[in-house]
């Protein structure tokens, strides 16, 4: 009884409970790539500080066949919990990004949607159910951001104790002394890709944005996104050639050899390769959704056109073949990132951007965007160093109209504007490190700690 008494007094004097493990399992802990990962690996360098070699990942063998670059397997270690493992699968998934993805409005309707309904409509029951009972059952119930936890609400019947939103680590982010190199030199890249495939001159004082992330075409806002393209062409308001990319990993075949073969060249084009769309040929271009659309609004990257759309198809790991340079050598060569999400529980990447001090644009149904409209205690703007849009299941027009407004707004922005918002985003950024956002961490693992041994003293008694 000694032990429950302690934590009672622990519980009056607001002393909380540190754990002397952490396990984390998931898919991306072999993976290596996306922003769970960057999740993960960042989060893991702020807990070790306090926790040295007690913080333990565990993720399935994603390798298979191939040799894992990163782990050296021990064939004995946990040989049958591997091999029931290997049988049953391991996997996690979401009813609400499932709603969305197919299509329906997710937000209006959320308070009428049952979650085991429509988990038999949309054939995901086994997934829908381990969610749900890992829900009820666990002693701390977390996610990412407060629009989530209202999904989980509704969706999962279970509120959430704890919104644990993701940080960001900023160790690797170029200090000034080399920011400025590593910026020119991404920009030239992307122009001299972009030139050898357009046959263009675009020069350094085109306007390069760009989107990121996994390819899901509604829910991460691609549709909308060359939406927004496609009436900027046509925008008097546009003061800069704009150089637009694509950056979300697709299904490739392999890198265009016409492409490198020009690039390799050195020498300088005047006509367009074929297909002046994409980067990577893809496996069943034509059933492609990103190309698909671009061809729907006869989006061809023509000679005249202000706007110049570029699909790259491909994780950004510095061997794709075509650009070679990774994601973070990339980021900071854009002047403005569009993430204009449908569904995003959290969203990294806009906190890439603007770590990287690259202004965006994304919406508030976003985690980030309403994260990012507390800090500004209102609709942060782009001056801000990131626009939030109001986004429902029903104005996708008027959010195209307005990425489209602000990207020409953007292109007249002065210098000294531009240096502001950049600024501004940087100063955001910081304010969404680890060592800001980890204390919600320590209040779940508080929360877990104390109903786990307050069940052990409920059983001893």
């Amino acid at each position: 009884m000694y032990f429950c008494a302690h934590i009672l007094r622990l519980s009056m004097v607001k002393e909380k409970l540190i754990p002397d493990y952490i396990f984390e399992s998931s898919w991306e802990v072999c993976n290596k790539v996306g922003g769970i990962y960057t999740v993960l690996s960042t989060r893991a360098k702020t807990i070790k500080d306090k926790l040295q070699d007690k913080l333990i990942f565990i993720g399935p063998d994603f390798w298979k066949e191939k040799e894992s670059p990163y782990f050296q397997e021990d064939k004995d270690l946990f040989r049958e919990w591997k091999e029931k493992a290997s049988e049953e699968g391991l996997a996690a998934t979401s009813i609400g990004r499932s709603i969305a993805g197919n299509m329906k409005p997710l937000y209006d309707y959320l308070f009428a949607y049952n979650g085991d309904q429509m988990s038999v409509e949309l054939n995901m029951q086994s997934k829908h159910s381990i969610e749900k009972q890992t829900a009820m059952y666990v002693d701390c119930f977390t996610t990412v951001s407060d629009i989530t936890a209202n999904e989980c609400k509704e969706l999962l019947d279970k509120p959430v104790d704890v919104v644990l939103p993701n940080g960001f680590d900023n160790s690797f982010v170029p200090n000034a002394s080399v920011f400025a190199k590593k910026r020119k030199a991404a920009r030239k890249r992307l122009i001299e890709v972009a030139n050898a495939l357009l046959g263009d001159n675009l020069d350094d004082d085109t306007m390069i944005i760009s989107t990121s992330g996994r390819y899901e075409f509604r829910n991460k806002g691609i549709d909308v996104y060359i939406e927004s393209l496609n009436r900027l062409l046509r925008s008097k308001e546009l003061k800069k050639r704009v150089l637009a990319f694509i950056e979300v990993p697709g299904w490739v075949g392999e890198p265009r050899h016409d492409l490198v073969e020009r690039l390799n060249s050195g020498k300088s084009f005047d006509t367009p390769l074929e297909v002046p769309l994409v980067t990577h040929w893809l496996h069943e271009m034509s059933h492609d959704n990103t190309l698909g659309m671009m061809k729907y609004f006869d989006m061809h990257n023509r000679k005249d056109d202000m706007v110049k759309v570029i699909f790259l198809p491909c994780y950004l790991d510095g061997n794709d073949g075509v650009l070679n340079m990774t994601y973070y050598d990339i980021v900071l060569g854009n002047d403005l990132c569009v993430y204009p999400s449908y569904y995003e529980p959290w969203g990294y990447t806009p906190l890439e951007s603007i770590a990287f001090k690259v202004p965006c644009i994304t919406t508030d149904l976003a985690g980030f965007g309403l994260w990012a409209n507390s800090v500004k205690g209102g609709f942060s703007d782009i001056q801000d160093g990131v626009k939030v849009i109001h986004r429902t299941d029903y104005n996708y027009s008027e959010v195209a109209d307005t990425i489209k407004d602000t990207i020409a707004r953007y292109s007249n922005f002065t210098k000294k504007e531009i240096d502001a918002a950049r600024k501004k985003a940087d100063v955001l950024s910081k304010k969404a490190l680890w060592t800001e956002f980890i204390k919600y961490y320590y209040d779940a693992y508080d929360i877990a700690l104390v109903k786990a041994e307050e069940r052990k003293c409920r059983e001893a008694q």
